[in-house]
């Protein structure tokens, strides 16, 4: 790894076919250990079922509170502060259940590829 400061991008924002708009903050070839990735969630918004082959995930809620679920267990609420941590190959969806934006970084080891992600809701 080589020393670095990565500047937050807003106008690097995309929404994606979970039902969230994403901002890569590190995802990089050649620092494959790790990825970190703004999400945003709307109001009222479930994101889809889904899960990552092979990565480990860990969401650090920034701002706005949700509804947390995980496998087969039963949902929690989260909010600003709360880690919520995701082994690889769980089945994971979040709602935002707030009045404002749900707001978390998603901090994947090894580094989120698209290749291992895997949309449980797409037929």
């Amino acid at each position: 790894m080589k020393p670095a400061i990565i500047k937050r991008n807003i106008g690097k924002e995309f929404y994606t076919d979970e039902r969230c708009f994403i901002i890569e903050a590190v995802n990089f070839p050649d620092d494959e250990i790790m990825s970190i990735a703004e999400a945003r969630v709307e109001p009222g918004v479930t994101t889809s079922w889904h899960y990552l082959d092979g990565i480990d995930e860990r969401y650090l809620i920034i701002s706005g509170r949700g509804r947390m679920e995980i496998g087969k267990s039963s949902p929690v609420m989260v909010s600003s502060g709360d880690v919520v941590m995701i082994p690889a190959g769980a089945a994971q969806r979040i709602t935002n259940t707030g009045g404002a934006d749900l707001v978390f970084f998603c901090i994947c080891t090894p580094g989120f590829t698209t290749e291992r992600y895997r949309n449980m809701e797409k037929t």
